[in-house]
């Protein structure tokens, strides 16, 4: 048995341990920091009983309490919802002028049009609704299917030419070229006289040989003058706004072989109170006539 060593300054006993000639000596914890660390055990094991704690093969201890940080959000979920349920009943059963005209049904709609948006819309339309090739810009005065409160409201409803909703707006143009409606020179023809139109450069001849076949198989959508027709939802040629652009080839190959953009109907998804609410801010965007 090894004799105890007693640090000849202090006359304690060292615990043994040495560091480049430092001894450690061997004194008492102090009572204050014992019993505050015997108390965080006698907590910790209170903790362990009341709250659910030990994680288990398929689930965990539940506790005594049985509150879990789960369940304290769905409490919290469920008051935010029963607190809106009002004002959402609110305007769900109301017009979308009166929810215009109204203060303050029209602050919350924005608000939770804004979240909507950002969630369902911003995949597209891009987190500032700009749009994109292929996908409208919502804050321009530009619309394909008309921007008023209730023309946006029956496009997010019922969505665009997808194969879910019976109300759904269709508008196709023919695949001229794919189809082999018209020969490749005359929708050359006719790309140059939709160039003309725009202002944009184009060949003053085959634009012009191209007027009659645009009046006989174009016109009918987008008009004679090519401003187009919100009630086919055909666009406007004749303005700096195009989705899939406006060079020689973009347009030649749209004429030959047109894509089509779908829209998803969100009425079933979301419910009318959310539609609403959608419907009013893109509205409040600024490109709503």
């Amino acid at each position: 048995m090894s004799k105890k060593e007693i640090d000849e300054f202090s006359g304690v006993e060292t615990s043994g341990h040495e560091w480049d000639g430092i001894k450690e000596l061997d004194n008492p914890l102090p009572r204050w920091w014992l019993w505050t660390f015997y108390a965080t055990i006698i907590f910790a094991i209170g903790y362990v009983i009341y709250y659910p704690a030990i994680p288990l093969i398929n689930s965990a201890t539940q506790g005594i309490s049985g509150i879990t940080a789960r369940s304290l959000v769905e409490q919290d979920l469920k008051a935010a919802q029963d607190a809106k349920a009002g004002i959402l009943a609110t305007i769900e059963s109301s017009s979308l002028e009166e929810i215009r005209s109204n203060n303050e049904l029209f602050r919350f709609s924005v608000a939770g049009g804004k979240s909507l948006f950002k969630v369902n819309c911003s995949q597209c339309h891009g987190s500032g609704a700009q749009g994109a090739p292929g996908y409208p810009n919502l804050n321009d005065d530009d619309w394909l299917w008309g921007g008023d409160l209730e023309a946006i409201y029956l496009s997010i409803k019922h969505g665009i030419r997808n194969d879910e909703d019976d109300d759904a707006r269709i508008s196709e143009m023919p695949r001229y070229g794919d189809d082999e409606l018209l020969d490749t020179d005359t929708i050359r023809a006719i790309t140059n006289t939709v160039l003309e139109m725009a202002g944009l450069e184009s060949d003053a001849k085959l634009a012009k040989a191209g007027i009659e076949p645009y009046v006989e198989n174009c016109a009918a959508c987008h008009g004679d003058n090519g401003k187009g027709d919100i009630e086919l939802g055909a666009p406007n040629l004749t303005d700096a706004i195009w989705f899939y652009g406006n060079t020689n080839s973009e347009i030649f190959t749209q004429i030959s072989s047109p894509r089509h953009g779908v829209m998803p109907a969100w009425g079933e998804r979301l419910g009318e109170a959310s539609v609403k609410k959608l419907a009013v801010y893109i509205h409040s965007l600024g490109g709503g006539l």
